[in-house]
């Protein structure tokens, strides 16, 4: 199986991150190179560039691929199917225009321009709000088109709205919310190696911000331990031989890791231990 992996840019490392954390560490090195072998003999990754991907994924070059879902949305292949929030690279693809002038609704662009990257989602989202202006395809520095009388208004990405700020664009409305997904090829949905990829980049994402307690806390107070240990599902507890206490694991959100333990150690506990947590499978 091939994993399609943003080759350069910001969402690289992050998939890195994300793949040698579920475990599919890469084994010959990934600088420079089209393709990288990990450890699993079955599981490949293939470099592209961010906005390639879904096509890779489309045509078979890839089975599965990592990129941000306005680049699939961009592409709208018809045989290829979200998968999974990666939760990263959050940002919006949003329609703006000079701050100063007179279009504040999308009606106002009847008969306007538009300038964009992402023409196939502006033209979609032209024919849902009924609108039809002109819509101008360009590779960059779009916010620039309408002070240059390139444009009237552009739709374009942004993730804190600081570039927007700058170049004097008001956001009108949002067209997307984007982050990084995993997407899959429909006919290898239901390959058991996709659904062992899916499991595994998934229990790294339900790891993220738990931590592992566990304690030694007396019996008779153990009710009274569990109204105050906020765990998934409730506590494990465990026997102790040879003493009063019994042994206390559960997993908490770690903004839950001060108050708990305060709780905790006043009702008795003791040998508090807290750990992070790489993977967490339901």
């Amino acid at each position: 199986m091939r994993i399609a992996v943003p080759n350069k840019g910001r969402l690289h490392d992050p998939s890195m991150e994300l793949l040698e954390h579920a475990g599919l560490h890469v084994v010959d090195g990934a600088d420079r190179k089209l393709y990288a072998n990990t450890v699993d003999p079955e599981v490949t990754l293939l470099f592209a560039r961010a906005s390639d991907i879904p096509e890779y994924v489309s045509d078979g070059a890839a089975d599965v691929g990592i990129t941000g879902l306005d680049q699939v949305r961009e592409a709208d292949p018809d045989n290829v199917s979200d998968l999974l929030d990666l939760e990263f690279g959050r940002c919006r693809l949003v329609l703006a225009a000079p701050e100063d002038g007179d279009i504040t609704d999308v009606g106002d662009l009847a008969g306007k321009t538009v300038a964009t990257e992402f023409p196939h989602i502006a033209e979609r989202y032209f024919a849902d709000t009924g609108v039809d202006p002109d819509i101008v395809e360009v590779s960059g520095a779009t916010e620039l088109t309408p002070h240059v009388d390139m444009a009237d208004a552009i739709i374009d990405i942004t993730s804190t709205g600081t570039t927007l700020q700058v170049n004097r664009l008001a956001i009108v409305d949002e067209v997307l919310e984007s982050s990084v997904y995993l997407f899959g090829r429909d006919d290898v949905l239901d390959d058991p190696k996709v659904e062992q990829v899916v499991m595994a980049l998934r229990s790294v994402l339900s790891a993220d911000g738990k931590r592992y307690l566990m304690m030694n806390a007396p019996e008779d107070r153990l009710d009274e331990i569990r109204d105050v240990m906020p765990g998934l599902g409730g506590p494990t507890v465990m026997d102790i031989a040879g003493g009063d206490k019994v042994a206390v694991h559960t997993v908490v959100d770690e903004r839950d890791v001060f108050e708990t333990i305060n709780e905790v150690k006043e009702l008795g506990a003791s040998g508090i231990l807290v750990t992070e947590i790489e993977r967490l499978v339901d």
